[in-house]
């Protein structure tokens, strides 16, 4: 259990404890409060967040409005750790990045390992222009595209900066899936060679070849020794507990030992782009 799930669970016995010194039963407080009975359940069993009008009601329905406050301070904290996409995005991805860049401002150490597509950190205008697109599509946000993509490449600016240390590491599907077109792919790879002679930026992949320790279950970055972020299809997931980051520095240093650097890596990217430019020539031909 993540400490997410940890305080949704403590949220919900905390309104279960409200309810019950009330003398009231779920189906009691559900018609006063007008709502379905499979909604106090669901709340108090940490299956779904309350709002804070939700809280509001609660604390006012069980004669104990003195708590409203602690319960809604709980609400945000756990709003912090799981963001919801929805709510993340819904004036727009341009925002979003204004939000990494000033978490970025704050980061000297990244860790970083994906296995299904390239880091924003890394990527081409026209590569996160495809990524933008596709997050657009999915989550119906505003199209704020061009300003996304702008925001996105004055955030690598800090790529350049000598304080700040980046050790990325890529499996090889993630320089094959076709997420873009093939010649937006061709160019991404290219930037990710040139990359690799950064002397504060270290490039890992992992070939197909590659024996595994720790499986490459999901992506996520790993910001100094202090939060955990984890893109999800409905939120992005920012861990912070101890246990949690001792875990995920010691899957990303097992992920990182079977990786190749260097010249191994760079043949590797080459080997990918003159594949796509053959497929790409044969389609044309």
């Amino acid at each position: 259990m993540t400490s997410i799930d940890e305080a949704r669970t403590a949220l919900g016995k905390r309104l279960r404890e409200l309810r019950e010194h009330a003398g009231l039963n779920g189906k009691q407080l559900a018609e006063l409060l007008s709502w379905p009975p499979s909604k106090v359940s669901k709340l108090e069993l940490g299956r779904q967040t309350p709002t804070d009008d939700d809280l509001r009601a609660w604390t006012l329905a069980t004669n104990s409005e003195a708590e409203t406050a602690g319960l809604i301070a709980s609400l945000h904290t756990l709003e912090i750790q799981y963001a919801e996409w929805k709510r993340v995005l819904k004036v727009g991805l341009r925002s979003h990045q204004t939000e990494l860049t000033e978490q970025d401002e704050k980061t000297t150490h990244y860790r970083v390992f994906e296995s299904t597509f390239i880091p924003g950190l890394l990527q081409t205008s026209e590569y996160a222009r495809s990524r933008f697109a596709r997050a657009v599509m999915v989550h119906k946000t505003p199209n704020d595209i061009n300003e996304a993509v702008r925001a996105r490449m004055q955030r690598q600016e800090i790529l350049y900066r000598p304080n700040k240390r980046f050790h990325f590491v890529l499996t090889e599907a993630a320089l094959r899936y076709r997420l873009c077109p093939i010649d937006t792919m061709v160019t991404q790879l290219d930037r990710l060679v040139s990359l690799t002679a950064l002397r504060n930026l270290k490039l890992g992949i992992i070939g197909f070849s590659t024996p595994y320790v720790s499986d490459p279950r999901h992506g996520f970055w790993l910001l100094d020794d202090e939060k955990i972020r984890i893109e999800t299809y409905s939120a992005e997931l920012n861990l912070r507990q101890t246990p949690e980051i001792e875990l995920y520095a010691g899957i990303f240093e097992q992920l990182a030992a079977v990786a190749s650097y260097g010249g191994e890596a760079r043949a590797i990217l080459t080997r990918v782009m003159d594949q796509l430019v053959a497929e790409a020539d044969a389609a044309s031909s």
